[in-house]
């Protein structure tokens, strides 16, 4: 009986696990979005006759729209693109093959087919090509028309019910692919964390010896992954958080300081950016070096000049200059962090980004502490080291 038992449940499919809340959002998600599409469809088209307001495969289209809104088997192509496929398919093989098992077979087969070449793949669209096979009178009446209604005006409910609900409820929908990380310096190498780990060749390598269609979009298999690899980082170092590594003793300007002043801060100190706070230490800016790079005056060959024109209205009015304040240069709005935040979040942030310096605020959003791109370095470096004794010991010892 335990053996029986087990069969059994191996037999249940392994969803991953959601929340109470996740699945009252979806059965309110399909809800609205049936309750949406029949309504809309009778009022628009109260006088047309026999044919049915709702088809049944709009009730797996809508599991699919609100359950799985990142499939790709969801998408607002593969639906608009495999119903009507199928519609048309399927009306094509009632019309000319007389024998209804042969023409649903065709029908099927043929949409499934021409789905998979399309790249609009939706298994309720099989259902649709069904129906218009064996639908009955009604609807082998309707002919082709039968592709826009019920099907077409159906099909375009039920996505902007779609459209509306999962972006209302925090899920993106449709699930576009992101477009590639740009390297922040502009050059041909790809972002520093494309260099570890695997990368989405790999990836793309690994589904191709798979060859089975994988019900989930290439990014999000490749975010789950890397989040994969972020846990993993975790259960071996330790979490490090950012409240541990962070400098707490910060220098900061407000928006008013003056740029000789800044300046002066950013020598004395020899650091490479100073947050910009208001009264009440709120982050409302940060200043780097290169906020003052570029707010210089370059000449066309790159040289650092003041032309004859400034040269003489700064010998007439030497304090001018000093007139220019922070808030004339500074970078806002700014990237923040939480206290709690892991470092290993920060990896991608200013791996991938290029931000060498990330202010820390805490719940009323007062600044806490900064942290660099050193103050990562060494947080990683240690967990390393933390993790492979054996390994530190040699190392620390070739290096005195």
């Amino acid at each position: 009986m335990p053996e029986f038992l087990s069969v059994l449940k191996r037999l249940l499919p392994a969803l991953p696990p959601v929340s109470n809340a996740e699945r009252l959002r979806i059965c309110v998600g399909a809800l609205i979005g049936i309750f949406f599409t029949g309504i809309a469809t009778k009022i628009a088209f109260s006088s047309s006759g026999a044919s049915p307001l709702l088809i049944a495969p709009m009730g797996a289209s809508a599991v699919l729209l609100f359950a799985t809104p990142s499939s790709p088997l969801a998408q607002p192509w593969s639906i608009i693109g495999g119903n009507l496929v199928a519609a048309l398919i399927g009306i094509t093989c009632a019309r000319w093959l007389d024998d209804p098992l042969i023409a649903s077979t065709i029908a099927i087969t043929a949409s499934i087919g021409t789905m998979l070449l399309l790249r609009c793949l939706h298994p309720p669209s099989g259902a649709v090509a069904l129906t218009a096979v064996l639908g009955g009178p009604a609807v082998h009446a309707a002919g082709y028309g039968f592709a826009l209604w019920p099907v077409g005006v159906n099909t375009l409910l039920l996505l902007a019910a779609a459209l509306a609900f999962n972006n209302l409820t925090g899920r993106r929908y449709p699930h576009l692919t992101p477009a590639p990380a740009a390297n922040p310096h502009k050059t041909a190498d790809p972002v520093p964390t494309a260099r570890v780990g695997f990368t989405s060749a790999d990836l793309e390598a690994a589904l191709k010896r798979y060859d089975e269609v994988v019900n989930v979009s290439t990014d999000d298999l490749d975010a789950l992954l890397h989040e994969t690899e972020m846990q993993a980082y975790h259960r071996r170092f330790g979490v490090i958080r950012c409240a541990d590594i962070m400098s707490r003793d910060v220098a900061t300007v407000s928006p008013q300081t003056s740029l000789r002043d800044t300046w002066k801060e950013l020598c004395d100190h020899r650091i490479k950016a100073l947050p910009v706070i208001d009264a009440a230490r709120n982050v409302v800016g940060i200043v780097t070096q290169t906020d003052f790079m570029q707010s210089a005056d370059w000449g066309p060959r790159g040289e650092l000049h003041l032309g004859l024109g400034k040269r003489l209205r700064h010998a007439v009015k030497p304090r001018r200059s000093l007139n220019k304040t922070v808030s004339d240069i500074m970078s806002a709005p700014v990237r923040f962090v939480a206290p709690e935040t892991p470092v290993a979040e920060l990896v991608p942030v200013m791996a991938d980004a290029g931000l060498h310096h990330l202010p820390v605020i805490d719940a009323d959003r007062k600044l806490v502490g900064i942290i660099t791109q050193s103050d990562l370095i060494a947080a990683l470096y240690h967990g390393a080291l933390s993790d492979r004794p054996e390994a530190a010991a040699p190392a620390l010892a070739a290096a005195q």
